[in-house]
């Protein structure tokens, strides 16, 4: 059984952060400035640590009422044999119980919070994972995004009929 030290974040700086992102081939294009402000916005934060190196993160955000479990994410050397699934092969699962660690410290904090209800949006081959802590798909639900880069197009002034 390997000796994973849990926290709640306070000892995680944005670089080893972008460097853990970068390590599980995430993609995200923020700034150090945008990963502190997502990291003290985040009702729940939780990293996990081998020997202190940074494994895994947690995370979820939410309003009083509703909850969103942003993401669970673990190094890719830890998923292991048990990250072959029902669905398509690789999930940010492990035989060690790391990532299903985070997330229920997660959904623990958000509901100590008061939400009514978390959601998640997964892909693919999470969902087992997903599943498996107990979250369902509810019928009629439909997973939509919105990316910065589409914002212009949107928000941009129009002119009014004969302006």
């Amino acid at each position: 059984m390997l000796r994973v030290m849990y926290g709640d974040g306070s000892d995680t700086s944005p670089q080893e952060l972008t460097d853990f992102y970068r390590r599980v081939a995430h993609p995200l294009a923020a700034q150090p400035e945008q990963i502190r402000q997502m990291m003290a916005k985040s009702v729940a934060f939780v990293t996990a640590r081998l020997g202190g190196e940074l494994v895994g993160l947690a995370r979820g955000v939410c309003d009083g009422v509703r909850g969103y479990l942003t993401e669970c994410k673990l190094d890719p050397r830890l998923q292991g044999p048990a990250a072959v699934t029902r669905t398509d092969g690789r999930i940010e699962h492990d035989q060690d119980g790391i990532a299903r660690e985070m997330a229920r410290r997660v959904l623990e904090k958000m509901y100590a919070e008061g939400v009514q209800r978390v959601d998640v949006v997964a892909w693919g081959t999470e969902v087992d994972f997903l599943e498996e802590l107990g979250f369902r798909r509810p019928g009629g639900l439909v997973g939509m995004t919105w990316r910065a880069e589409d914002w212009p197009a949107v928000v941009a002034p129009t002119t009014p009929p004969g302006g």
